[in-house]
């Protein structure tokens, strides 16, 4: 594959730099670490991690201080090797840390610091191109581009086969959501006309499913690049979803030329032995195994968007298979939760109070999945069993409507969930989903969960609370 101009690369190395950097510099200034890595006394872990927690003490700030200067340095291109490794390293540890605070666009930041750490997308406006010339070059392998266009048409492509779905062509949650902003100034009122909603609806599946071939075919490409940016400020105007949005308006520049960066600016151009490149390659055991990994990577892609069709029920409703499969927008939960708990000779029972264990996103999150429900059971069955010396019984019963639906019950509550494995075939205890979507809205009442009660005390001790989550 011929080499590339290396502009367009470095833009996008620039952009990604600075989304990470804007990331890192909100959890600090923010009051997130706190609200996240000190005050929950558990965390929601990802298989095969759950060995990793949350350091301790001034530990978090200055990994999130550590994570910050590692990408100003991929920004500038300083020591570009090292300060990519330490950003994937870095945003991979906080990734892995806690399941609720998982976000499409932070597994995507994940990947793409994974491929950049064997790109050397320093050789030309970085500082490390300044402090060594002989080093610095004005093209890429054209794989590199490639690559990353295939990075992000994997995050279109998906998104769009996952709204094929009865829900999302039946409005919903699209139409739920717009309603929230019908005050918004100028057009918030036509948010609730039906003509509106199904313009962001087969809008967004369009978009989704065609923007990577109307973006590699010229005639179409300025078009398709202006739909793709008005689209993605409207997603940040409206829902909030942080970096997102920004990061993948740069980074859709890579279907352009890969010289346009200098055309815009007038830069100097580059040598004409670019076009000139041999294709011949000489397949040397080290390239061999470079174009493995590179190819087991891509069919990785492939593959893993697709295993919640190897699981019954819909994926929005069950949760198996929903992450990491590029299922963007397509759910609105309303849930409440309440853990019951008994010892095994029914000296202790009653309803768990959860507050002191888990902040509210944690709780609010929890509730709508039934693997994290299982795990946090697990975890209330232990700590129960250290406290009173005897086995716990832990059942829940979690009601939750999904996309406007009348509530139902999303788990068994007649089954002891500290004694359900984790595995990864479906979980039998699972509700089926068998309300339909309905034209009127359903609310759940708070009133369904106002009692709970500590497991270590006497029934008849009673507390408040209330789990609601979106």
């Amino acid at each position: 594959m011929q080499p590339v101009d290396i502009a367009g690369l470095v833009v996008f190395r620039i952009a990604f730099g600075l989304a990470v950097s804007a990331f890192a510099f909100k959890q600090l200034t923010g009051g997130a670490l706190d609200y996240h890595y000190s005050r929950p006394q558990f965390f929601f872990t990802y298989w095969g991690f759950e060995w990793l927690s949350p350091l301790q003490g001034s530990g978090m700030p200055i990994l999130f201080a550590i994570l910050l200067l590692a990408a100003s340095c991929v920004v500038i291109g300083l020591c570009y090797r090292l300060s990519i490794a330490v950003t994937f390293v870095a945003f991979t540890y906080v990734f892995l840390l806690e399941q609720t605070l998982y976000n499409n666009h932070y597994y995507l930041i994940v990947l793409l610091s994974l491929l950049m750490n064997f790109m050397p997308l320093h050789q030309a406006f970085s500082i490390d191109a300044l402090r060594k010339p002989s080093f610095a070059s004005s093209t890429a392998p054209g794989w590199m581009l490639w690559l990353l266009r295939f990075q992000l048409g994997i995050v279109y492509f998906f998104g769009g086969i996952a709204k094929l779905n009865a829900d999302w062509l039946g409005g919903q949650p699209m139409r739920m959501w717009l309603e929230l902003k019908a005050s918004y100034p100028g057009i918030g009122p036509y948010f609730t006309e039906d003509w509106c909603v199904q313009l962001f609806v087969w809008g967004g599946i369009l978009l989704d499913l065609f923007a990577v071939p109307l973006l590699l075919w010229r005639p179409t490409r300025t078009w398709m690049f202006a739909w793709t940016v008005v689209f993605h400020i409207m997603n940040s105007t409206l829902f909030h979803i942080g970096i997102f949005p920004w990061l993948m308006i740069v980074a859709t520049t890579l279907f352009f030329p890969p010289s346009w960066p200098r055309h815009l600016l007038r830069l100097p151009g580059f040598a004409s032995s670019v076009t000139n490149a041999t294709n011949d390659i000489q397949w040397s055991p080290r390239r061999r195994i470079a174009a493995t990994l590179l190819g087991t990577y891509v069919l990785l892609q492939l593959v893993i968007p697709l295993r919640h069709h190897l699981y019954p029920g819909d994926a929005s409703w069950t949760e198996e298979g929903h992450h990491f499969s590029w299922r963007m927008m397509l759910r609105e939960k309303k849930s409440g939760i309440r853990f019951f708990g008994r010892t095994a000779d029914g000296s202790h029972e009653g309803v768990i109070d959860i507050r002191p264990y888990l902040n509210e996103r944690q709780a609010a999150v929890m509730c709508r999945n039934p693997e994290f429900i299982r795990q946090f059971a697990h975890w209330l069955a232990e700590e129960s069993r250290r406290r009173l010396g005897q086995d716990v019984e832990v059942r829940a019963r979690v009601l939750v409507s999904l996309n406007g639906r009348k509530p139902q019950l999303l788990i068994d509550p007649r089954v002891d969930l500290a004694k359900q494995p984790k595995n990864w075939r479906h979980s039998d205890w699972i509700v089926p989903l068998v309300e339909p979507l309905r034209d009127e809205k359903w609310d759940l009442p708070l009133s369904m969960w106002e009692k709970t009660i500590d497991i270590t005390r006497i029934p008849g001790e009673d507390d408040h609370a209330s789990v609601v989550s979106r």
